[in-house]
Parts: C-alpha cells; sequence; structure tokens
C-alpha cells in the first residue's frame, strides 16, 4: 500500500486545488461504491459479528482495537473470534491462521498479531470465514475490516475516527472511502482514537474516546526508528513520548515487505549514529526471521475511556 499524499490532510490553496482536479474520480469512485452496495447480496452469518471499521484508508487503529475488545467478549463468557482479509497476504482462506505455520507473505502481518490473542480466520470471502469460525466453535466474530464490505450482515459496527480528523475528502483527493455522514450512518458506537483531546463529534450514537499507549520507558535510549504503516509520524511521536532518542526516522510504504537490502542498510545507519534499531509489532511480523536479530519492538495498546460501557 502507498504512503499518504501529502495533499490528503493539507489545508491551503495548493491542496485545494489538486483536491478540485481529482474530485472527478472521486465522484466515480463513490458511484462504484453504491453501485456495489445496491448490488451485492448480504449474507446472514451464523453467529454475531462485530465490526469495527473505519471511513478512512488506514491509520485508525483497528487491530488495537479488535486486540482490546476480545478478552473484554472472553471475559464476559463468549468465544471470539477474529474475521479478516488478511490484507498482503496471498492465501485467500478460509483458512484458521497459525502463528506457528503461517508468515506474514501468507496470512498478512495483522492477522499473525491477532492469532497471539484470539483464534483468527483469514478470508477474502467474509461469509464463508464466519461459517468456518462458527464450525470452529466462535460464538461472537469481531471482524477488524469490512465496514464498507456489505457482503456480510454486521450485528453491531463500531466506527473508529482519528479524533484530529473528524472529517474530509474522498480518495483519490483524500483518504476517506465513503463520505463520513454514511458511515456515522451504519455505525452504532462511534470510538474517537487521539494522541490528545479529541475534536467533539455530534454523531447522535454512544460515543467513547481511545488512545494507544505504550508502558515501555525510553530513558533517553537512541534508536534508529522504522516502520512501513499508514500514519508513521504516530509511531515516531508515541517513541518520543516515551523519551526515546530517534537519531533517525524511515518510513517505509504500509505493509512494506522489508527485503535483506533495507534492513542491511538499517543496520549500518544504527551502528554509524551509536543507536539500536527499533520498529512496531505489526512491522516485526513481517521480518523473516533471520532479519529479526537486533530489532526492538516498541508495544503498543489500546486504552478506552469506558470498556465496561463499551
Amino acid at each position: 500500500m502507498m504512503q499518504e499524499p501529502w495533499f490528503w490532510r493539507a489545508q491551503g490553496a495548493r491542496a485545494n486545488a489538486v483536491a478540485a482536479i481529482l474530485s472527478p474520480l472521486s465522484a466515480l469512485y463513490d458511484a462504484a461504491r453504491r453501485a456495489r452496495n445496491a448490488v451485492t447480496r448480504t449474507e446472514q452469518p451464523p453467529v454475531p459479528v462485530i465490526c469495527i471499521g473505519n471511513a478512512t484508508l488506514g491509520g485508525t487503529g483497528k487491530p488495537p482495537f479488535a486486540l482490546m475488545l476480545a478478552p473484554l467478549l472472553a471475559a464476559r463468557g463468549y468465544r471470539p473470534y477474529f474475521l479478516t482479509r488478511g490484507f498482503g497476504g496471498r492465501l485467500p482462506g478460509p483458512l484458521a491462521v497459525d502463528p506457528s505455520v503461517h508468515s506474514a507473505s501468507e496470512v498478512g502481518d495483522e492477522p499473525l498479531l491477532l492469532a497471539r490473542v484470539s483464534p483468527t480466520i483469514v478470508a477474502r470471502d467474509r461469509p464463508a470465514g464466519a461459517r468456518l469460525a462458527s464450525e470452529l466453535g466462535a460464538d461472537m466474530i469481531v471482524m477488524d475490516d469490512g465496514f464498507q464490505n456489505p457482503a456480510i450482515a454486521k450485528t453491531f459496527s463500531i466506527l473508529l475516527l482519528d479524533g484530529a480528523d473528524p472529517g474530509g475528502r474522498l480518495f483519490p483527493a483524500g483518504p476517506y472511502r465513503e463520505p463520513l455522514k454514511d458511515a456515522l450512518t451504519r455505525a452504532d458506537a462511534v470510538v474517537s482514537i487521539s494522541d490528545g483531546a479529541p475534536a467533539p463529534l455530534n454523531s447522535g450514537k454512544p460515543s467513547f474516546s481511545g488512545h494507544l499507549a505504550s508502558e515501555v520507558e525510553g530513558a533517553g535510549t537512541r534508536v534508529v526508528a522504522f516502520c512501513g504503516i499508514a500514519r508513521p509520524e504516530r509511531f515516531f511521536a508515541a517513541l518520543r513520548a516515551r523519551r526515546f532518542a530517534i537519531t533517525e526516522e524511515r518510513c517505509f510504504p504500509d505493509h512494506h515487505r522489508f527485503r535483506a537490502a533495507e534492513i542491511e542498510a538499517l543496520r549500518r545507519l544504527a551502528e554509524a549514529r551509536n543507536a539500536q534499531l527499533i520498529t512496531t509489532a505489526k512491522d516485526f511480523v513481517r521480518l523473516t526471521p533471520d532479519l529479526r536479530d537486533g530489532v526492538s519492538v516498541f508495544p503498543v495498546a489500546l486504552r478506552i475511556d469506558d470498556p465496561d460501557r463499551l
């Protein structure tokens, strides 16, 4: 997946001019979305489905939210299974993910992280994936994507929003998959994910606030930070907040498959800076085992303001 174009979240004359040029393509994109929804037959799954989605192309924390939600469900007696498309993996599924057997190139990076917490099904055909999950013992399905996918009926949909970006332009002029008002209409609850105070949103739906947090303390540790995620600036900001001394930042496209030459170049850079290599858990699972030596993981978890009410 590409990195975000500079004009997606920018304001001003230049960004507005680019958006104006791309607006006809945005209109075509939206028309295709509506046509797909109109002709797709929606299948009722055998067990309830909680869908965690967003209105934008990546970067709002769906996997961390899913990793937070599944234990809450399990603590209340449910047997939740994750169901995901497995973006970046070559296996179409439906299949049950085994982190000891499958690689990120086979099932994608996020399913490997999800499977460490709860059983995980990868399926491009979501109804088929839901049927497999039910056959394996699930009595609740948590989808960490598929909010815009009309093929499967959702029992409860949770819309994640970037607390600093409540609204914007449609793709390709901006990062939005659909108009925000359309997404809010289908949502049963809204969660604003923010590094600071979230922007107020009068959605008329049950609303929550959340943020990504880490218990790791950097204490001035010198690092070369690298990642291939949708919003790399959040990773770097989180490291600084925990007092890591970033000597170099390196960004790669979202879901990037790291090559040996790239990691070796980063190792040389870290040695020259007298620093350690550090990355996200999502990036780490995409590294082949022979490339992981000497690379530290910065762990984060999503915290929500009122998990019992959720």
